[in-house]
């Protein structure tokens, strides 16, 4: 690869570059005078010339192979703004398969020269590989200017699409995303529909090339270059639609929320609000009205809204109108992190063009769906969404949905899944047409919300309470006064009787994972204080590539972790499969001949040993590891306490989950005698 331009890195990419973490980076500064010096930023977030790393890499046996994606980005980044270097991006990707900038995918000239040879020194490797780092590495550096579709998000809105479709999306059906960005619910459908007409329009002219690039390279379009396959324009939808004569058999968009300025008072003509003319206010509207006009007759469209469009006083007759219609066919209300802006639990409507008699070929019914506090895990330092269930969950109420309404079954005797409710359309329609899915949803009468489950769950929580109190009860302690010897961690590693290391930042970990039986899991601090279970994952793959440059921290069963920071300082022996270890958390591998895992972290427990070695230099107070104490004793009187110390941390789980099964038998109670779910016999 020929080099066009010195780029400029920082610490964290030198350490991409090398396949290592960035405290290895920070220590060649410290070690080697050799390295290179910054050559601009600032003192807390230096740059580097990246010819100069390069070189000193591979002088130093730092760099294995002198070509690597990792070298690509920066240059690419050097082009200027989120537009120069995306749509260079674009153009890459575009010429890999053949098609030119001037094939309207990317405006003529929007490519600069630097750019073009840049885009030329790329060279003959896999076009799929190259397009989809530099277009990950993209937009991870423009996350705050980007609001992109995710895979897992993209992937239950298409299968929303097929669950709730009257007929089955054939072949060669027409996909429309009349607001693609990026195009992730249109590379989500082509992969689904190899042979079906994607077709996208986006303002931006950026992220239409990167659709169009996308579409190009995934699915087995760019293996005959099937452009005729694939339509994306640049232009605006509702203004001036370039796609106007288009009528599609599925519409998928996540369309601009709360949009004033979206041609109101243009397009108040417009032979597109067949539902009445959409308030200034109401650009959601106007966005649903268009995908009805672009969809066939019996076509389906899945847009995800704001809530407030279900129930904001502005669009209540265009609801109602809808509703009246049957172009709506369900609403689900999604848990908050499924999209930007993350803190809302955003809609999903399922629409359904009505036939040319003006009325659906659906009863006057719809579906609604609360899901908003279900299908969730704990993550890190938030809340997780558990896709593939709640995927599942959806999908199946809508199923259940179709198939009782094509056997004309009244809303009140459909049985559906917790959460769900088949609501007439009739029950509606009242002065405020309120759509939203938790005001007609029924409480769950899912065995899980049962008081009689939890009193069980309670009760057998107080059994194993009293089991590991037993357990401790008959403990006979003595005084003591008398002083006992203790050793320091740092003096029984030198003692070879133990090793200390700390754990790492891994940039790259996935704040969830579609399958984690196939991922390493990471513990931070936040997840400790949250749930106490691990909420960020790398890939089985990443984590060996990690272990083998040793740029990470592994506790095996058997191990001792310690929290190195004060407020959440704690100490225990790490059972179960590996895991990877956060920053301020040591794990201390231990030689068994000499110490017992259990009697250290009992030891190590203990909150007066936490005090005397915390340190309170910094704003925040931590813990020096090394400087905890542990008593001295013989390996098998350690054993001795082992065994207690093991009785004591059962015993702080029961209370726990006591706790937990307390408090959840106390809110289900007063929810089922308050609301009258239950009464006294």
């Amino acid at each position: 690869m020929a080099v066009t331009d010195d780029a400029l890195v920082t610490l964290a990419e030198i350490a991409r570059i090398a396949r290592v973490g960035r405290a290895a980076v920070s220590n060649w500064r410290r070690r080697h005078e050799s390295f290179p010096k910054p050559v601009g930023g600032t003192d807390a977030s230096p740059l580097f010339s990246l010819a100069q790393v390069e070189i000193w890499l591979q002088q130093n046996r730092r760099l294995d192979a002198v070509e690597g994606l990792d070298r690509l980005w920066p240059r690419f980044d050097g082009l200027g703004d989120r537009a120069a270097s995306g749509r260079a991006i674009a153009e890459l990707g575009l010429r890999a398969v053949g098609v030119s900038a001037r094939s309207g995918f990317v405006p003529e000239g929007s490519v600069s020269l630097a750019a073009d040879e840049l885009i030329r020194s790329v060279g003959d490797g896999p076009p799929n590989k190259v397009f989809d780092f530099l277009f990950d590495r993209w937009r991870d550096a423009y996350v705050k200017q980007l609001s992109l579709t995710s895979t897992l998000l993209a992937d239950l809105m298409l299968a929303v699409a097929i669950a709730a479709s009257t007929r089955p999306i054939a072949d060669d059906a027409i996909i429309l995303d009349p607001a693609c960005g990026a195009g992730g619910l249109l590379v989500a459908a082509k992969e689904y529909v190899s042979a079906s007409v994607v077709c996208g329009v986006d303002s931006d002219a950026t992220l239409a090339a990167m659709c169009a690039a996308r579409l190009l390279l995934h699915g087995p379009g760019h293996q005959h270059r099937s452009e005729g396959h694939i339509d994306v324009r640049v232009g605006d939808s509702l203004r001036a639609d370039p796609l106007a004569d288009l009528r599609a058999d599925l519409v998928l968009a996540v369309p601009p929320f709360n949009e004033r300025e979206w041609g109101h008072e243009q397009l108040a003509t417009d032979a597109r609000w067949v539902y009445g003319i959409p308030p200034r206010t109401e650009s959601e509207l106007a966005w649903v009205q268009h995908a009805l006009a672009r969809l066939n007759p019996g076509g389906t469209a899945v847009l995800m809204l704001p809530p407030a469009v279900a129930v904001r006083r502005a669009g209540r007759r265009i609801r109602g109108a809808l509703v009246r219609s049957g172009a709506v066919r369900g609403i689900v209300s999604l848990p908050a992190g499924a999209n930007q802006p993350f803190g809302v639990p955003l809609h999903l409507w399922v629409l359904e063009k009505p036939q040319d008699s003006g009325r659906s070929s659906w009863p006057e019914q719809l579906l609604l769906m609360d899901a908003t506090n279900s299908e969730l895990r704990s993550g890190a330092g938030h809340v997780e969404i558990d896709w593939p269930t709640l995927r599942e969950r959806v999908t199946s109420a809508f199923r259940t949905f179709a198939k009782a309404t094509e056997q004309r079954i009244a809303p009140d005797k459909i049985v559906l899944p917790p959460g769900c409710a088949a609501v007439a359309t009739v029950r509606l329609l009242d002065d405020l047409v309120d759509l939203t899915p938790a005001r007609h949803v029924p409480a769950s009468n899912d065995k899980t919300h049962d008081p009689q489950t939890h009193m069980t769950r309670f009760g057998n929580r107080l059994q194993q309470l009293g089991h590991d109190f037993g357990a401790l009860s008959s403990l006979k302690l003595t005084s003591g006064d008398k002083a006992r010897a203790t050793i320091s961690i740092s003096d029984l590693e030198r003692a070879s009787a133990l090793r200390i290391r700390a754990g790492q930042v891994i940039e790259d970990a996935l704040a969830s994972s579609s399958d984690e039986r196939e991922a390493v899991p990471v513990l931070t601090i936040p997840d400790l204080m949250l749930s106490g279970r691990p909420g960020l994952w790398v890939s089985a793959e990443r984590a060996a590539s990690l272990r083998d440059n040793e740029a990470v921290t592994e506790a095996q069963a058997g191990d001792v972790v310690v929290v190195g920071a004060e407020r959440a300082y704690r100490a225990w022996v790490h059972t179960g499969s590996p895991v990877l270890l956060g920053p301020q958390l040591f794990l201390l591998s231990i030689d068994e001949a000499l110490l017992d895992p259990w009697f250290l972290a009992g030891c190590l427990r203990a909150p007066a040993n936490a005090r005397q070695a915390g340190t309170h230099a910094a704003a925040t107070s931590r813990i020096d590891v090394r400087r905890l104490q542990v008593l001295q004793l013989p390996l098998e009187q350690q054993r001795r306490y082992g065994t207690v110390f093991r009785s004591i941390a059962d015993l702080e789980q029961s209370v726990a989950a006591i706790h937990e099964a307390g408090t959840e038998l106390v809110r289900t109670l007063s929810d089922h005698l308050g609301t009258g779910r239950s009464e006294l016999r």
